[in-house]
């Protein structure tokens, strides 16, 4: 039986004891995609579905962890290099790929979707972005299994955990490539 106050409610028990009324709201924020080159389309696949199940759009962003948000004295920002005199990557061409991929896995799904290149550490971009947009929920995916991910996120910490630390708002961790155990082949 469940006690006044708690977290569930069983059909056939009595109602617990009042408290005040819940009034679910409707979600009409977008659905908030982080997106790195080379990802797996799943994950767009997957916000894509959580979009057109909400009924709101899609809002795609990349974020350029080479550079970082300059606060300017208007409040406006400006995305600058970490390292001016380092190697120039093409934020521009890396962004263009993305939507351009984006545009090819999410052509005939009839969502309305958005892409937005952020400045400097993903996990802040994201939660800026989702708070300026009134996001419903921040879809990301996992990192690719092996030791290079494994070094990275030792190094610079998983963007869904600083996300689930940093905001309010839900995080849909989209799991990529699952590792499997080597399994023994009968008859050998």
């Amino acid at each position: 039986m469940s006690e006044p106050g708690s977290a569930l409610h069983r059909a056939g028990e009595p109602d617990p004891a009042p408290g005040p009324a819940y009034t679910p709201r409707r979600i009409s924020g977008p659905v908030l995609m982080g997106v790195v080159p080379g990802q797996p389309l799943a994950v767009a696949h997957r916000a894509a579905d959580l979009a057109h199940s909400l009924g709101v759009d899609l809002v795609c962003a990349y974020v350029d962890v080479t550079t970082y948000l300059r606060e300017e004295p208007d409040g406006a920002g400006q995305a600058r290099p970490i390292d001016p005199d380092g190697i120039d990557d093409d934020v521009e061409g890396i962004g263009a790929a993305i939507k351009g991929q984006l545009a090819a896995a999410l052509a005939g799904s009839g969502v309305a979707w958005s892409f937005v290149t952020l400045a400097g550490d993903p996990a802040r971009a994201l939660g800026r972005l989702a708070e300026t947009v009134d996001a419903s929920v921040i879809v990301v995916g996992t990192r690719e299994r092996g030791l290079g991910a494994r070094l990275e996120e030792l190094l610079t910490g998983s963007v869904a955990v600083h996300l689930t630390h940093r905001q309010l708002r839900p995080v849909l961790v989209v799991p990529l490539a699952p590792h499997t155990r080597h399994q023994p082949q009968e008859g050998r």
